[in-house]
């Protein structure tokens, strides 16, 4: 039998500590992940009714190769954009808008829409097109 001598230095590195302490961060980082993918529930304050600062302040007309229009993502009719347009307006009077029509449509259907911001007096317009390729 081999006795080691106290003042004698080791000839290995027991390393079973140091893998039980990377088990352990390991445990903590899944459970952490997981925890903050998931969410707390918590009960927000209400904001006031201000505009949020976040929130994009251009609105997107999009006119597609049926005719629909749409105000962002939301089909809407043109009574009803023309009173979403007005209210946007009355909160920023600087309202940018953009204008997308399908290449398809009459044009009769775009000028009908830019004949709307005309009147509410927008004049902060753009046209979406895309970039010929050569």
């Amino acid at each position: 039998m081999n006795v080691q001598d106290e003042n004698e230095p080791y000839d290995d590195i027991n390393i079973t500590p140091m893998l039980d302490l990377a088990y352990v961060l390991l445990v903590i980082f899944i459970l952490m992940t997981t925890a903050s993918v998931q969410g707390i529930a918590v009960n927000l304050p209400k904001a006031s009714a201000t505009p949020s600062l976040a929130k994009p302040q251009t609105k997107a007309i999009t006119i597609t190769a049926d005719g629909t229009i749409y105000l962002d993502t939301y089909p809407v009719s043109m009574d009803q954009l023309e009173a979403t347009l007005r209210q946007y307006k009355a909160v920023n009077p600087q309202l940018p808008v953009v204008v997308k029509g399908d290449a398809q449509i009459q044009y009769e259907r775009v000028v009908s829409v830019l004949d709307l911001l005309g009147r509410l007096e927008i004049t902060q317009i753009g046209l979406v097109t895309q970039r010929l390729v050569k």
